[in-house]
Formats: structure tokens, sequence, C-alpha cells
């Protein structure tokens, strides 16, 4: 089955104020912060403590809303990866 096509709803102040507090809660962090997408059906954008984190995306299917999180983790940011002992 292909995936759902995202709504052309815009996601309300209420939804997004809901979805922010679920994150925040669910993951342990205040600085979370949802920007509004600037039309109907665009991505939101996600930040933490004021860096770009991911978009989130509204999805509404036979009445049902979904909402998705795309966390973007770019390879530059990643740390050096731990020293592997030799045997």
């Amino acid at each position: 089955m292909p995936p759902a096509k995202p709504s052309a709803v815009r996601m309300s102040d209420t939804e997004i104020a809901r979805v922010q507090m679920y994150l925040r809660k669910t993951l342990g962090n205040q600085k979370i912060v949802i920007e509004p997408p600037a039309k109907a059906g665009q991505s939101a954008e996600v930040t933490v403590d004021g860096e770009f984190f991911g978009t989130l995306n509204r999805d509404e299917d036979e009445g049902e809303i979904s909402y998705a999180l795309n966390v973007v983790i770019l390879e530059e940011d990643l740390p050096e990866p731990p020293a592997i002992p030799r045997r």
C-alpha cells in the first residue's frame, strides 16, 4: 500500500501546541519548538534550542490524523567513532 499523501489542511495552533507538548515530554527536552508551516500542506520545522532538528508532517487518512517527525542528522554533526581496542 503506498504511503498516504499529506493533507492540504494547515496545522492549527492547537495541534502544534499539543504535538510540541507531546514531543517535549516524550523526548525529555523543553527546548523543542515547532514552527508552523507557511502554507497548508507544507512541513512544520522542528528546532531544539534554536537548531534545526527535523520536519513535522500532518496526515489525515480515512478520518484518522497522525503526525510524522522526520529527524535530520548530518554526518558532519556526528561525533568521532570510539576507538576499538585491538586484540
